[in-house]
């Protein structure tokens, strides 16, 4: 576990985050509030619309009795429309991210990991950032035996 891991406040800017992350070589970094507790986390994915999702389409609709009816989630449009035009982290951010604790074991912190899909977790105590786990910590464990 890195128990100094670097982190981002939730008004930071997109730009400052996307620095912090490009110049520390990370894919992701936790939103802290001042008093340490985790609200959020920032991945490269938040930073990223790929070709596919580029042009922001509105999805496909059909017009009934003067109203509107989706024929496909909107709410994913409003996401990515969401991450498109932030301008900080708390505007970016996953809020409330999957979380283990200082206790929970490395099966525990795997099966997070996976779950989430995400290269490391937060780990919180008392509701507060003890640190992060990353999957070549979980692979390190693993191979002392833990």
């Amino acid at each position: 576990m890195d128990s100094d891991p670097l982190t981002v406040r939730p008004d930071a800017s997109v730009e400052d985050v996307a620095r912090a992350l490009g110049e520390n070589d990370l894919h992701s970094v936790p939103v802290i509030e001042e008093d340490g507790t985790v609200v959020g986390i920032v991945t490269e994915n938040d930073l990223v619309i790929g070709d596919d999702e580029g042009d922001l389409h509105i999805p496909a609709y059909v017009e009934l009795f003067g109203g509107l009816i989706f024929l496909e989630p909107f709410r994913r449009f409003e996401q990515r429309m969401k991450k498109a035009v932030a301008a900080t982290a708390a505007q970016m951010m996953t809020a409330d991210p999957r979380t283990v604790g200082p206790d929970d074991d490395v099966d525990e912190a795997a099966r997070v990991i996976v779950e989430t899909g995400h290269n490391w977790l937060p780990v919180v105590q008392d509701g507060r950032l003890a640190g992060v786990i990353s999957r070549a910590d979980v692979v390190r464990a693993r191979a002392a035996g833990q």
